[in-house]
């Protein structure tokens, strides 16, 4: 049996989803015959994934710390693709406009980003952080009230504002005075599978700053880190039980001629190790103050589900 897109909607938690045994009939969806069993498994249970949520959300309460962007890895091994179909395929289930395809030796990023870290024209800067994600649906009229809710989430905003808080400060480092402005604030995206909130904040770079000092001021970036971005930091090096690697990093380019750079945020990303026959890729959402647990654990499972139906379509 295939399991089909509409078929992976069905699995009812992250949980479920990450211990399913992918039949046999299924390899040759991966590209390329493997006699055993695959397996995608998640590195954190869901009982331990909420009771970290809930200690982050304890800390956030005390003032010890704003937001913290806290995410999960999942594995499959003894799998073997073709690195550069997947990424094609990719392209075609998301569309994402910060997609990137990148090979060291045996390792791969198949990188079906939609977010934005910073770019460079001259001396104008741009961060374009995504904070506020729900699903989208086949259905016009739920589609619409998923739209209003996300659009009507005060969680949802107060993530997004406090990583627009976060960037104005990383830009200002490199900035003329005055010149750091918000010139859209959690306006609506809509992506093949999700709809998010994105905002925009622009800079002018001051004179003695290179595009490097830009973005080494700027790194790593709110979205991925939270508010103060330092004790974000640490809670997450606390917290995840896994090491993040180049999730959550950046992949772009540097334009000389025209003095431009383009860098997105690596996320909805598969790593692959094709000496060692594994794929992994890491899923995560903001915990503020307002965050519910179980909708945290709900919206890593959106983001799963659309990397799962590449994998397995």
């Amino acid at each position: 049996h295939f399991f089909s897109p509409e078929e992976l909607y069905e699995f009812r938690s992250l949980e479920e989803l990450a211990t399913f045994e992918i039949p046999k009939a299924n390899h040759k969806r991966m590209h390329q015959h493997n006699p055993n069993n695959l397996s995608l498994q998640a590195k954190i249970s869901k009982d331990e994934y909420l009771d970290c949520v809930r200690d982050i959300i304890k800390h956030i309460k005390l003032g010890n710390i704003y937001e913290v962007n806290f995410a999960q890895e999942f594995v499959v091994r003894n799998v073997q693709i073709d690195p550069v179909r997947l990424f094609i395929k990719f392209l075609d289930h998301s569309n994402a406009p910060f997609s990137a395809f990148y090979k060291i030796g045996d390792h791969y990023a198949i990188c079906g980003s939609p977010e934005r870290f910073i770019k460079g024209k001259g001396d104008r800067i741009c961060s374009e952080p995504i904070k506020g994600t729900i699903r989208t649906s086949v259905n016009p009229l739920e589609n619409e009230a998923l739209i209003d809710q996300l659009l009507h989430s005060s969680k949802d905003r107060s993530e997004n504002i406090m990583a627009v808080d976060v960037v104005r400060n990383d830009l200002s480092r490199t900035a003329e005075k005055g010149s750091v402005v918000v010139t859209d604030l959690c306006r609506l995206e809509t992506f093949q599978k999700v709809h998010h909130l994105i905002s925009s904040i622009e800079s002018k770079r001051k004179k003695g700053m290179t595009n490097v000092d830009v973005i080494q001021h700027a790194f790593p970036m709110a979205s991925m880190t939270g508010a103060p971005k330092i004790s974000a930091m640490k809670y997450i090096e606390r917290y995840e039980n896994f090491r993040r690697g180049l999730y959550s990093g950046s992949i772009g380019y540097f334009d000389l001629e025209n003095d431009s750079f383009d860098f997105n945020v690596v996320i909805r990303t598969i790593q692959y190790d094709a000496s060692k026959h594994i794929l992994s890729f890491a899923t995560g959402g903001a915990i503020t103050a307002l965050s519910n647990p179980e909708e945290e654990y709900q919206e890593c499972f959106v983001k799963a589900k659309s990397i799962m139906q590449t994998l397995f379509d």
